[in-house]
């Protein structure tokens, strides 16, 4: 018997489906449970949005990357941030030396924004930031530069990460300790609803906790208990369910095990239509709708016989979009040895655009509905995913099971397995443990420069010798009277960027009243 990716079993034939009821199990496209997608039409008046992400060194030079995925013909940015950034730290602290610009933009103050999206339009384009502890900053950055751009900002379309709780499972770029994360999280639904009704205000990821190993079953498991938990935190917070719930987003990862791809979509959506519905008594449809970005398996991607994952991404790309994701980001193939190249994003680009173009997917909805072996594996999936998210209610809920380690040593669990197979050849990896070549043909990597955290050195150095230091001064003052009480915090965060202070001061601030997370295995 072959087994899924998550454990379960798949029959050799499939030819009956006991007890299928699709007018219960599917419904129409558009309509409540959602497993056929969350909008009648699906692909066939508009395709998915083509989001490709980048984000490397200098604003400048990502412009000039932008720029280019622009004119190839991306209809959607997607902005990657160094790891500084991530973390909430200037790109001249201590700890920043050695990855200012490595694996993503240095964004240090709303300057830096600027000079990010210099030239593009930001009311006509869609922007999503990979970012979370400190998404509101990132986000207040980006909605002064389109207001400078004579924007309204009701007009602006786009997502923020802003996913806290899957840091501390899987990431770990974290700042604060989970509670006050929440809050924040909580803050930015609330600002949001009034200052910025079109955008995104989280994606709630299970991509990342798959990349760390967690099988399909898992990712939505963990992802839709954190997703409950951030509704309870807004509820909590005053809001009305309806209020935030349809900007609600999801982030998920593309395999190529396609079959069980197409399955673990269809079942995240029905299981989150049934929790919005009957557990938050949800009444506009939107609010039970689950929409999400997908983006092919980054780990999966192999350095040996590297045009080999053109090959994985494609399968990925296909897995995505016949299970109806909203917006997808392909992986270029180079990515698993360095940041990609020009070209190789550029293929990346092209490979959504020959599925969008030249292949007949667009032309119906949900082309695998009804199949024999899609339809089982969805209701073995959705199953299972249940089964799992029980268990986490019985530990009181996400947080809480945080808090024990338990989706931490799941996923570490499942990677182990993963590694396990692979060293022993139970899964074969073309290029790595079959299939190889004796010799690799030499490749050429973007290379980053180093001079780059000099440059970003001076710009602060210059900015804090130019600003109003007493202006400066109150408005850091202002951020911590917000955390210290229950106000919403983003507008005094969005004043301190407006005058000045930078990302990591702002973040410093707030480390100054909810203090720094660590966890409970750091000592």
């Amino acid at each position: 018997m072959q087994m899924s990716e998550s454990g379960l079993p798949i029959e050799p034939v499939y030819d009956d489906l006991p007890g299928f009821d699709p007018r219960t199990a599917l419904g129409e496209p558009g309509e409540y449970p959602f497993t056929r997608g969350v909008y009648p039409a699906m692909y066939t008046k508009r395709p998915w949005t083509i989001r490709q992400y980048a984000g490397f060194s200098t604003a400048a030079e990502s412009n000039r990357r932008y720029h280019q995925l622009i004119d190839a013909g991306t209809s959607g940015l997607s902005v990657a941030f160094d790891l500084p950034t991530q973390m909430g730290y200037d790109s001249d602290a201590a700890v920043a030396r050695g990855e200012v610009g490595k694996v993503g933009v240095a964004i240090d103050s709303l300057a830096d924004m600027r000079v990010l999206f210099d030239g593009i339009p930001l009311d006509k384009v869609s922007t999503s930031m990979t970012i979370n502890a400190p998404a509101a900053v990132l986000l207040l950055m980006y909605q002064t530069v389109a207001e400078e751009q004579g924007a309204d900002p009701r007009s602006l379309s786009g997502t923020i990460q802003n996913d806290i709780l899957k840091e501390y499972i899987a990431r770990g770029t974290y700042i604060y300790p989970p509670r006050p994360s929440l809050r924040l999280v909580a803050d930015t639904f609330a600002y949001c609803r009034a200052e910025l009704p079109k955008w995104n205000t989280i994606s709630i990821s299970g991509y990342h906790m798959a990349e760390a190993g967690a099988t399909p079953v898992q990712e939505i498991a963990f992802t839709l208990a954190n997703a409950r938990e951030y509704v309870t935190a807004a509820r909590a917070s005053g809001l009305a369910v309806d209020e935030f719930a349809p900007r609600l987003s999801f982030f998920f990862v593309a395999r190529t095990t396609l079959l069980e791809e197409v399955a673990k979509f269809r079942a995240a959506r029905r299981i989150w239509a049934r929790i919005m519905r009957d557990e938050f008594k949800a009444r506009d449809p939107k609010s039970q709708m689950l929409r999400f970005h997908t983006q092919t398996a980054g780990v999966q991607l192999t350095a040996q016989q590297k045009e080999v994952n053109l090959a994985r991404v494609t399968i990925q790309a296909l897995a995505a979009v016949l299970g109806g994701t909203q917006s997808l980001h392909t992986n270029s193939y180079d990515e698993a040895i360095a940041l990609p190249t020009e070209k190789s994003a550029r293929l990346a680009l092209r490979t959504q655009q020959v599925i969008a173009a030249e292949t007949d997917l667009t032309k119906t909805v949900d082309p695998f509905a009804g199949s024999y072996a899609v339809e089982a594996m969805t209701d073995e999936i959705e199953a299972a995913a249940i089964e799992l998210m029980a268990k986490i209610d019985e530990m009181g809920g996400a947080l809480a099971a945080i808090e024990r380690g338990f989706q931490k040593s799941e996923i570490e669990r499942s990677a182990y397995e993963v590694a396990r197979q692979t060293d022993d050849g139970r899964r074969i990896v073309v290029g790595v443990n079959k299939f190889t070549m004796d010799e690799e043909e030499p490749y050429e990597p973007l290379r980053v420069d180093p001079g780059i955290a000099d440059g970003q050195a001076e710009a602060l150095r210059d900015l804090r010798a130019a600003r109003d230091q007493a202006a400066v001064s109150k408005a850091v003052g202002a951020v911590k009277s917000a955390a210290e009480g229950t106000d919403n915090v983003l507008p005094s965060i969005r004043d301190a960027v407006r005058a000045g202070v930078t990302l990591g001061e702002v973040c410093d601030a707030l480390r100054a009243v909810w203090g720094t997370y660590r966890p409970p295995d750091a000592g």
